[in-house]
């Protein structure tokens, strides 16, 4: 597997109506690769900026570090974020809470990228329930989120979650058939490690769980990763070669203000 995380999408997800995304493939080396994320959690916050390579190369992607960027808010509140190095811009004073509409505004070798991304209400995750089930002979292990819904319609939730300090796993949920109620949708656990990002999941393992509630653009933009075979992002990112970004003037990837949960699970 090329790119360096297993991006694992829920089963639930394509039985959750959502419109089909179609992917264009082509060869989009040298654009703008922008990674931005706002949480509810304290700062600073980071917007990684590079230039994406062809989709046959390997994953080396070159910094962009002459940017201005900028951070706002639908409250008046503004900061031009600093460059720290390798393409990293970060803040300094900002701060986020949900309900909020932020903007992020980058001007980069001569042009301009604008993105919006409004943080939802967070949702706790209160608890992790293990089970588990047979594959080919071999126990393999789920574990059950427990989180309820909101009442109202158009959650949409992010799961990233890894075993020990393995690679990263994600899955994207929509509400779309469990609104309203106790999720019911379980985080499959690796169950094998041949790619060698990976390590099967056995009893002892530590399983790290963030659970995020991201805006409707987000949602999209990772549910599109179940369209992509191959593909990568730089430095650990996750900027598949071109799913929809929420980012305007063709830059690839994405800007994401969400809440934050976490919890850790021991499997027995």
């Amino acid at each position: 597997m090329k790119n360096i995380f297993l991006i694992i999408v829920s089963l639930f997800l394509l039985t959750s109506c959502e419109k089909e995304i179609d992917l264009d493939l082509d060869d989009q080396s040298g654009n703008i690769v922008i990674e931005a994320n706002v949480t509810n959690q304290p700062g600073p916050y980071q917007v990684k900026i590079n230039k994406s390579v062809a989709f046959t190369e390997k994953n080396m992607y070159p910094v962009v570090s002459n940017a201005l960027v900028v951070l706002s808010d639908n409250t008046g509140q503004t900061e031009t974020l600093t460059h720290i190095g390798q393409g990293i811009y970060q803040t300094t004073t900002f701060t986020a809470v949900p309900g909020r509409t932020y903007t992020l505004k980058i001007s980069a070798e001569g042009k301009e990228y604008t993105a919006t991304s409004t943080m939802p209400q967070p949702v706790l995750l209160e608890d992790l329930q293990q089970d588990s089930f047979m594959v080919a002979g071999e126990l393999s292990y789920t574990l059950l989120p427990i989180f309820t819904d909101p009442d109202s319609l158009g959650n949409r939730y992010l799961f990233s979650y890894r075993v020990n300090n393995s690679k990263k796993i994600y899955e994207a949920f929509s509400d779309n058939v469990n609104n309203g109620l106790l999720n019911q949708r379980p985080l499959l656990l690796p169950n094998d490690d041949e790619d060698g990002e990976t390590e099967k999941t056995k009893v002892g393992d530590t399983i790290y769980v963030e659970m995020q509630c991201i805006d409707t653009n987000v949602f999209t933009y990772f549910s599109a990763l179940l369209q992509i075979i191959d593909g990568g992002g730089p430095g650990g990112g996750i900027t598949p070669s071109n799913p929809p970004s929420n980012i305007s003037n063709g830059a690839l990837g994405y800007f994401s203000a969400h809440t934050v949960s976490k919890r850790s699970y021991v499997i027995q």
